[in-house]
């Protein structure tokens, strides 16, 4: 039995590099959402035009989290 170290190493750094990308957005979804106010308000934390962007930036990292777990799940379980 001979394994294929190339191919093991780009499936390792593959795996990697989505672990660290799918940590990053959600870092940023928290960080996001808590500049929108969510959770305990920080003091001097502008409200409006700002908090409706901050909520649309961590909905998109939260969604892109979403689509990755989804994916990868998608991969694993046959049918």
């Amino acid at each position: 039995m001979d394994i294929d170290w190339g191919t093991l190493t780009g499936v390792f750094g593959v795996s990697l590099g989505i672990t660290v990308v799918v940590v990053v957005m959600f870092s940023l979804g928290l960080a996001a959402w808590a500049r929108a106010g969510y959770g305990e308000p920080a003091p001097g934390v502008p409200r409006g035009r700002d908090q409706k962007a901050a909520t649309a930036t961590a909905v998109m990292c939260f969604a892109a989290c979403l689509a990755v777990a989804a994916y990868g799940i998608d991969l694993i379980v046959p049918g």
